[in-house]
């Protein structure tokens, strides 16, 4: 089998490239070559740039399936679509569950939840657009390959490589152990999906050309976000002490904190039934932690900073003091 993987060389690329190649199968990576250029040295590299809409070089060869883990915006899938034409089979587009509405949905919702009202006028990918311009991504594969489309909708991806810092904020700050500032009830309900689990679904779905909507999330039993820092902890041998703080005083987009805690309660029951895998929890943790210590633990994105946290801690020890 041949497949085609627009973008191949980042985290979740890298994974399904990585699964395609251990099942055998032919991979051509599509990119602009700036990013993974040690990875994959064998396979064949086309290169292009969405940003720009150069897919000049997608205008010839032929493949059973592409795997579009690069599309974003509606333009990009489009022109990507243009390109390829009827010279591949299956069109297997990476999509996210912030499709689905988060209002007036209860726990257990499946991929015939309604989704968000779709949005073209921008480019501009925020909270608000991101999940309503996949919705369009998703209208524009079906109303181009029908029964030939397939998408994919993970929740919140983990695992080595990860560049959010999303998930790896939690694994670096249990390690350090302590007192932990929690912005958010520690009972929330949490769902991530190991790369490595989202990428033998992609490449189980391409081998089986199957088509169809399927929602990606894990792990395999319920979690809280305060278990999966309990989790974290016990993996890198310490003992965290969560301290709820208030939500007013932690940074915009906190690590894995959701107020709509349906959102984090979404049915993976067909995914699994078409493959999907189930890393255990620790697994996935112990691997963020020696993938976080190799590269030498950067400066992270998100959450808060060491210096933030201690004072933000210090702060409310000294009103609980005064009170």
């Amino acid at each position: 089998m041949r497949v085609l993987v627009l973008g191949g060389t980042s985290f979740v690329g890298r994974a399904v490239v990585e699964e395609a190649l251990r099942r055998d199968v032919e991979v051509t990576l599509f990119g602009r070559g700036r990013t993974g250029t040690g990875l994959f040295p064998r396979l064949t590299r086309l290169i292009g740039d969405r940003d720009t809409g150069d897919y000049r070089a997608l205008d010839r060869g032929r493949w059973d399936a592409v795997v579009d883990v690069s599309g974003y915006v509606p333009r990009h899938v489009g022109q990507a679509m243009d390109a390829l034409r009827e010279r591949v089979h299956r069109y297997l587009f990476i999509s996210s569950h912030a499709v689905y509405r988060q209002t007036g949905v209860g726990p257990g919702s499946d991929e015939d939840t309604p989704r968000r009202a779709p949005f073209r006028a921008t480019e501009e990918i925020d909270g608000e657009t991101y999940g309503r311009l996949k919705v369009v991504c998703e209208d524009d594969v079906w109303a181009r390959y029908g029964e030939r489309a397939t998408i994919v909708r993970p929740g919140r991806v983990a695992g080595p490589h990860d560049p959010s810092d999303t998930f790896t904020y939690w694994v670096r700050r249990a390690a350090r152990g302590g007192r932990v500032a929690l912005p958010a009830d520690s009972e929330q309900p949490v769902q991530i999906v190991d790369a490595r689990d989202l990428a033998r679904l992609v490449v189980r779905l391409v081998l089986d050309d199957r088509p169809g909507a399927f929602t990606a999330v894990g792990p395999a039993e319920p979690v809280t976000l305060g278990g999966l820092i309990a989790t974290c902890g016990r993996v890198a041998g310490t003992v965290p002490e969560i301290v709820r703080v208030p939500a007013e005083s932690a940074p915009p987009m906190f690590p894995l904190v959701r107020p709509v805690w349906s959102s984090q309660q979404r049915s993976a029951a067909r995914a699994r039934a078409a493959g999907l895998t189930a890393t255990p929890l620790a697994v996935t943790v112990a691997d963020v932690l020696a993938w976080d210590c190799e590269r030498g633990t950067p400066p992270m994105n998100r959450g808060f900073t060491p210096h933030d946290e201690a004072a933000l801690l210090a702060d409310l020890d000294g009103r609980a003091t005064a009170g």
